[in-house]
C-alpha cells in the first residue's frame, strides 16, 4: 500500500465519521475491518460509499454465488492479483464451481483471452468443464472489460440471451469496481503477484470443502437447534476457522 493505514481500530473525529464506520463494521462482520477499509477512511464519505456499493454488489445480487464468484476470479487472473484468487477460487468451488474449470489449465485461470475459437469449439470447451451457458458469457464480458474497457457487441449479446436484463447490469456492476481493486493490488509494487502453485491449489481446494461442510452443518443443525445446543459450539469453531478463507480486499 502506497499510503499509510488508518488506525485499527478507527479512531473517528465526529458522529458522523463514527457512524459511518459502524456501517463498514457491520458488513464486515463477524471478521475485523479489512486493509482497505483502513486505507479508505483516510476519505471517510468515500469509504462510505464503496462499502454501500460492494455490499450491495456483494450481498444484494440476484446472481448465483458460483457465477459472482467465477467473475471475480477470472478479474482476479486478468491482473495477476492472486491474493484475491486465493480468496476467492475456493469460495467458487464451495458455490458448486468445478475443479475442471478452476484448476491448473482449467479456462478460469487461463492467461490468455477466452473464446475466439469457432461457436462449436467454445461451447465443447465451457461444457467439457461443467460451466453453464450464462457462466461462459459472463466471464468472456468480465475478460474483454479487464483487457480491453470496451466489450465487443457480440460478446455483449451472448451476455444478454442468457440473462434478464437486471442480472446483466449486475454482472457488469460486479465487474467494474473490481478491475479498480485489482488493478491497484497487481501493480501497486510495479510487479505482478506470484502464481498459486499446485500445492497451493491444493490447499484452497480443501479449505473450500470445510467450508462446504460447515454450511451444510449449519443447515441441518437448524431442525434439531432446541435439542442438542452443545453443538452451536462445534459450528462456532468451524465457522471461525474456515471463514478466513473468505477475507478478502473488497
Amino acid at each position: 500500500m502506497r499510503i499509510p493505514y488508518t488506525p485499527s481500530p478507527p479512531q473517528p473525529t465526529n458522529a458522523e465519521d463514527a457512524a459511518i464506520v459502524g456501517r463498514i463494521q457491520q458488513r464486515r462482520a463477524p471478521r475485523p475491518l479489512q486493509p482497505l477499509d483502513l486505507a479508505l477512511l483516510h476519505a471517510p464519505p468515500v469509504a462510505d460509499g464503496w462499502n454501500a456499493f460492494l455490499g450491495s454488489v456483494r450481498q444484494r445480487t440476484t446472481l448465483d454465488p458460483g457465477l459472482r464468484e467465477l467473475l471475480i476470479c477470472r478479474v482476479a487472473v486478468c491482473n495477476g492479483a492472486w491474493y484475491e484468487w486465493a480468496h476467492h477460487a475456493p469460495l467458487a468451488l464451495a458455490a458448486g464451481v468445478g475443479e475442471e474449470a478452476m484448476g491448473p489449465g482449467g479456462v478460469v485461470r487461463r492467461e490468455g483471452p477466452l473464446g475466439g475459437g469457432a461457436a462449436e469449439e467454445d461451447e465443447e470447451e465451457w461444457r467439457t468443464v461443467g460451466l453453464s451457458e450464462k457462466m461462459w458469457a459472463a466471464l468472456r464480458v468480465a475478460d474483454e472489460m479487464t483487457r480491453n474497457v470496451s466489450v465487443r457487441d457480440e460478446t455483449f449479446d451472448a451476455l444478454r440471451r442468457c440473462c434478464s436484463e437486471r442480472e446483466v447490469v449486475e454482472v457488469v456492476a460486479t465487474v467494474g469496481p473490481l478491475l479498480s481493486l485489482l488493478l491497484r493490488e497487481a501493480t501497486a509494487s510495479g510487479r505482478r503477484g506470484p502464481k498459486r502453485s499446485d500445492a497451493d491449489w491444493l490447499d484452497a481446494y480443501l479449505r473450500s470443502r470445510l467450508i462446504t461442510a460447515s454450511v451444510d452443518f449449519w443447515s441441518r443443525w437448524t431442525l434439531v437447534r432446541g435439542t442438542v445446543p452443545a453443538l452451536t459450539t462445534l459450528y462456532r469453531i468451524e465457522y471461525e476457522s474456515s471463514s478466513s478463507v473468505g477475507v478478502d480486499g473488497i
